[in-house]
């Protein structure tokens, strides 16, 4: 069941990460769904290192530094995959 919520909260991220840049992120569902799940990862390993991995009651900074991974990973790998894309295309 854990890998099932994996996969959700990396789409929902993903997909809220593609709404706070500004253009046009021209990759596919399941990358965003990756990146999603990648950023998560991120934004949960910044929250264990400053000490609000676990807190009781909603866990707001996590979720913050979750979508702030989430963004970053989309920033970072749309125009790698724009470039990986457009090599194939090419060769």
């Amino acid at each position: 069941m854990g890998w099932l919520w994996a996969i959700i909260v990396g789409l929902v991220l993903g997909v809220l990460a593609r709404a706070i840049l500004p253009g046009r992120q021209n990759i596919p569902v399941w990358l965003t769904m990756v990146f999603g799940i990648i950023g998560s990862l991120i934004g949960n390993a910044v929250a264990r290192a400053l000490g609000i991995g676990e807190t009781s009651g909603i866990d707001w900074g996590r979720h913050l530094l979750q979508i702030a991974g989430a963004v970053l990973i989309v920033a970072l790998g749309t125009p790698l995959w724009a470039q990986i894309r457009g090599r194939r295309h090419t060769a």
